[in-house]
C-alpha cells in the first residue's frame, strides 16, 4: 500500500484513539507522519510504534503561540506537512449538559479545545500550504451532534462540531482556487477512551448500538480508509464535503 506515498501528515490527537489510528495507517500507505499531541508521553509512544516515519510534535491546539511554533519547527526541519488531519478534541462527560444548566467555564473549555483548536490548526495549516505554494489536504473531524438531535445533552460539544462544519466549508471555498482542499469526516459512535463513559456501561451502550443499523459500535479502524482517500489524489476532486462514517445512524 503507497496511496500516500511521498506526503508528510500531521494528525492532531494522533497520541490515541481515532487519531492515532489515522497516523499508523498514514505511514503504512508511505507518508511521513507528525504525531500532535500536548501528551508529549502518548505521542512518544505513537512515534515508537510508527519508527522512522513520524516525529513527534507537543502541541496545545488551543494556544496559538504553541501551534505556530510547531508548524515553524516543522517548515524549518523539512517537514511541511502536505495534508493536516484536525481531530484533537475533548468532550466533558459529566460537565457538558443541556443549555439551561450548562457552566459557562464547560462552554469555553470546550470550545477553545474543540472549536478554537481547530480553526487554529486550519489556519497554521493553510498558511504552510500556501507558502508550499503545491497545495494540500486538510481533514476536520466532526459529529453526528453537529448534525442532528444526537446531543441533546451535550450542547458545548455539538456547538463546538457544528461549527467545525461551517469552518470546513468556508475554508474549503475560500482556498479552491490555490488547491487546498478541506473535508470533514463525520464518525458516529467510535469507541475510543473519549467515549468511555459510554462504552462502559452497557445499557447506555445498548441504547446507542440499538440506533445504527450495521448493528454494532465504531472502531477507529472504520475510519482510516475514508481518511486515506481524502489525503491522497485519489480525492483530488472533493473539496467542502461531510464524509459519514456513522454505520448509518445518520443516514436513514
Amino acid at each position: 500500500m503507497s496511496r500516500l506515498e511521498g506526503k508528510t501528515a500531521l494528525v492532531t490527537g494522533a497520541g490515541t484513539g481515532i487519531g492515532r489510528a489515522v497516523a499508523e495507517r498514514f505511514a503504512r500507505e508511505g507518508a511521513r507522519v507528525v504525531i500532535a499531541d500536548r501528551d508529549a508521553a502518548a505521542a512518544a509512544d505513537a512515534v515508537a510504534a510508527i519508527g522512522e516515519a513520524a516525529r513527534a510534535a507537543v502541541v496545545d491546539i488551543s494556544d496559538e503561540d504553541s501551534v505556530g511554533a510547531a508548524f515553524a519547527a516543522l517548515v524549518a526541519a523539512g517537514w511541511a506537512p502536505d495534508v493536516v488531519v484536525a481531530n484533537a478534541g475533548v468532550q466533558l462527560f459529566g460537565q457538558d449538559t443541556a443549555a439551561a444548566d450548562l457552566d459557562l467555564d464547560v462552554w469555553k473549555r470546550t470550545i477553545d479545545i474543540n472549536l478554537t483548536g481547530t480553526f487554529l490548526t486550519v489556519k497554521h495549516a493553510v498558511r504552510a500550504m500556501l507558502a508550499a505554494g503545491t497545495g494540500g489536504s486538510v481533514i476536520l473531524t466532526g459529529s453526528p451532534t453537529g448534525l442532528n438531535g444526537e446531543g441533546r445533552n451535550f450542547t458545548a460539544y455539538s456547538a463546538s462540531k457544528a461549527g467545525i462544519h461551517g469552518l470546513a466549508r468556508t475554508v474549503a471555498a475560500a482556498y479552491a482556487d490555490r488547491g487546498i482542499r478541506v473535508n470533514t469526516v463525520v464518525p458516529g459512535y467510535t469507541e475510543t477512551s473519549l467515549v468511555t463513559a459510554i462504552s462502559t456501561d452497557p445499557e447506555s451502550r445498548a441504547a446507542i448500538i440499538g440506533r445504527i443499523p450495521l448493528g454494532r459500535a465504531g472502531a477507529p479502524a472504520d475510519v482510516e480508509g475514508i481518511m486515506v482517500f481524502l489525503a491522497s489524489d485519489d480525492g483530488a476532486f472533493a473539496t467542502g464535503a461531510l464524509f459519514a462514517v456513522d454505520g448509518g445512524m445518520t443516514n436513514l
